[in-house]
């Protein structure tokens, strides 16, 4: 009899737009997980439908603790558990059948077919493919002749099924090429280069159809490795994952011990059971994941739509080496003399990579196989719910730029910040916080592909600011604050400092002020990440505060968590969480929520937010809309308007010194031949500078501990759990005073 689990789950249907109660049973030898509409039903074998766990992918959302996913046959199906505990009982059983199912050993049957064979049909279906996105650009001139709006919205909507169909067409042909090029290199090392092994274990060839089928009538392949010792020797290649039309194996799984059988690892022991009256053959394993009603929510508005061609993907071995974040630290001068010195030198002139940096290009245009190398080097080193602070990451992934200077595009609209400051009434100032708060997300998004920015090294400082327009002609206003955290910006100017205080945990702080407004802002985010499956979430702990110097109010506030989804595809950025500012002086307070895009239908990227009076329950003032995009404003008087409008907003280009004229431990000056290789995609090289980079903080590590020495911070101090800037101008105005 076969080893099964079952119980009772909730699964989205689309017929009835909700969560209907199923009766579930996984069978642990099969692979396979049954759902009946009762356990009654079931005791009949009258059997709902079943989901295939061989190259399944399990996913859960950070933010609702019962519910999961499971991605297989292009397919994705969503469950909720009764509570957390039930769902790690679930998710438990259900990645150790999955892992069984993926690394036992079948003999392999069938038809071989020779690398000749395989190059021939890769070669028909990417013609075909190329054939469907040339006929994909009729359908904007249908669209531009069509005068109903009925007719328009219809072609509209297969457009976007077609481009999502595309794009898994695209997918499905570049692993094929992956899977070929990785098995011809195995089996040229051992001197059969004849024929192909493909990486699933059965292969079952299906003949091409001469017209091109679509994503969900795509034919299935079972995802075994051919050989268990294969797995274990190449387990950080992506050649240990499966062919198919999603990339589907939780690589990052300790191989198990067979058991005496030689069968995989033995069947979870807490939750599973053989009861008399299952009555589900282990063999009757079908196809396909199926229901009755094909009422699977399905996850397809996620693919990204874009019409470039596959090419040639990059290799991960060739990268994935040396890619450790375990990188340590500069040691500190003896005082901050040379930081001023240097930036009393410098020039106003932009830095000489503004012009890449500044542009939303970073991403764009890149093959579907980068994003794949990303997915599959990623998957093959972690497991649902791992830390991912000390994973390593391959080069190519990493956005040209430190994370340091992301946090300065908090700042990108400095003329919102400084407005805080021009505001009478405490209560304008805190809609005005707001408003900034809510413009401050925006701009740091480059690129519509989801990358990683350069985790920045213990004792890297980032510094720049932004010139705003002067009111008066009063040249005072155009002076450089000498004792600023930038001595060459003017007091009118919104001035930058971030530096990264510590490595573990990952702790970045960083400040800015304008001089003439007396105001500033101090904040400290400690980056905690996690796999999810399908998705990865960065927990941003910590706190920031805007003070308005001349009304001594302080503003405290907190931030949103982000999170990189459609990992099996090209990942994209959301973020999610609630967020909380106020002010203790006027009593003034706001809760923001950054609503993660649900499981069930829903928009991305909105936000919800309440503006609350001291002592009232009820706010003043309601926000909605999205983050990067439009907000709407409703206040109590029952006046309406546009709150924000970040697609019309003007970015002011931050000014950053010179390369030439940095110090060598600044953002741009550590990491400018990382950035210069990844700009001309030599990731070779890019790789090799950021191996230097790293070898050169481990060994000044290293000295440190022979030592005994502690690291010091440069700029800022740990006061309590807040790190604060050394010279803020807060203090520097007390100092003149007294």
């Amino acid at each position: 009899m076969a080893s099964i689990m079952e119980g009772p789950l909730s699964k989205w249907t689309n017929v009835m737009k909700g969560w209907q109660y199923r009766w579930f049973v996984l069978d642990y030898n099969a692979g396979l997980l049954s759902y009946y509409t009762s356990k009654d039903k079931m005791m009949r074998g009258s059997r709902r439908g079943c989901v295939r766990l061989r190259g399944a992918v399990i996913g859960i959302d950070d933010e609702d603790d019962s519910t999961f996913t499971i991605t297989v046959d292009q397919k994705t199906f969503h469950f909720q558990a009764r509570d957390a505990d039930e769902r790690e009982k679930w998710i438990h059983a259900l990645e150790g059948t999955i892992l069984r199912h993926t690394l036992q050993r079948e003999a392999e049957t069938g038809f071989v077919p020779s690398v000749q064979d395989f190059d021939k049909k890769l070669a028909e279906a990417d013609a075909y493919l190329q054939i469907l996105i040339d006929q994909l650009k009729l359908f904007d001139e249908k669209i531009k002749d069509c005068k109903e709006d009925e007719s328009r919205r219809k072609i509209e909507n297969l457009k976007d099924t077609t481009c999502s169909m595309v794009e898994s067409i695209k997918h499905c042909i570049v692993l094929l090429q992956i899977a070929k090029d990785q098995s011809s290199e195995q089996q040229h090392a051992n001197g059969l280069i004849s024929t192909i092994n493909p990486v699933d274990g059965v292969f079952q060839p299906t003949p091409l159809n001469t017209s091109v089928v679509s994503a969900s009538a795509m034919p299935t392949q079972t995802t075994l490795p051919t050989d268990g010792a294969q797995v274990c020797k190449t387990e950080q290649r992506p050649s240990s994952l499966p062919v198919g039309p999603v990339v589907t194996v939780m690589g990052s799984l300790q191989t198990p011990t067979p058991n005496s059988t030689g069968s995989g690892p033995s069947a979870p022991s807490s939750s599973v059971t053989s009861p008399s009256h299952m009555n589900v053959p282990p063999h009757t394993v079908p196809d396909f994941s199926y229901s009755s009603s094909e009422d699977e929510f399905y996850d397809a508005d996620e693919f990204y739509q874009s019409s470039t061609s596959p090419k040639h993907c990059i290799d991960p071995n060739r990268t994935a080496a040396v890619n450790s974040e375990d990188s340590t630290a500069l040691k500190r001068p003896d005082t901050n003399e040379s930081i001023n010195s240097s930036m009393s030198n410098g020039t106003t002139d932009a830095d000489q990579f503004d012009s890449h940096d500044e542009k939303d290009d970073d991403g764009e245009g890149e093959s579907v196989e980068e994003h794949k190398s990303v997915i599959m080097h990623l998957l093959s080193q972690v497991r649902l719910g791992m830390d991912l602070t000390k994973v390593v990451l391959p080069t190519f992934i990493l956005e040209r730029r430190s994370l340091l200077e992301m946090y300065a595009d908090f700042f990108a609209h400095p003329d919102l910040f400084v407005s805080i400051a021009e505001q009478q009434d405490p209560r304008d100032r805190m809609v005005h916080v707001v408003k900034w708060y809510l413009s401050a997300f925006h701009a740091g998004r480059k690129g519509s592909v989801a990358k990683k920015p350069y985790n920045p090294i213990l004792g890297e400082v980032f510094f720049c600011h932004w010139d705003l327009p002067s009111e008066t002609d009063d040249p005072a206003s155009s002076e450089p604050v000498s004792e600023g955290p930038v001595p060459c910006s003017s007091k009118n100017s919104v001035s930058f400092v971030a530096e990264q205080v510590s490595h573990h945990p990952p702790i970045s702080a960083f400040y800015a002020e304008c001089f003439s407004k007396k105001i500033q802002f101090n904040a400290h985010i400690w980056t905690k990440s996690k796999f999810l499956g399908m998705s990865i979430g960065v927990h941003n702990i910590g706190q920031g505060c805007v003070s308005c110097l001349e009304y001594d109010e302080h503003y405290i506030l907190t931030f949103p968590n982000g999170y990189g989804r459609s990992i099996l595809t090209v990942p994209w950025v959301e973020l999610g969480g609630e967020c909380n500012i106020s002010c203790s002086k006027s009593g003034y307070s706001a809760n923001i929520v950054f609503h993660t895009k649900p499981f069930y239908g829903g928009k991305k990227h909105r936000i919800t937010a309440e503006i609350f009076a001291p002592n009232d329950k009820k706010s003043f003032c309601s926000i909605e809309g999205e983050w990067n995009g439009v907000m709407y404003s409703k206040f109590a008087t029952g006046e309406n308007a546009v709150f924000i409008d970040t697609k019309k907003l003007g970015i002011i280009k931050k000014k950053v010194r010179k390369l030439e004229d940095q110090l060598e431990y600044e953002s741009r000056s550590l990491w400018k031949d990382v950035t210069v290789n990844l700009k001309l995609k030599d990731i070779d090289a890019a790789t090799e500078a950021k191996h230097r980079l790293e070898e050169k903080q481990r060994a000044e590590a290293r000295e440190r501990k022979e030592k005994e020495m502690q690291w010091e911070t440069r700029l800022f101090h740990e006061d309590g759990e807040c790190w604060v800037y050394d010279k803020p101008l807060l203090k520097r105005l007390a100092s003149q005073r007294h």
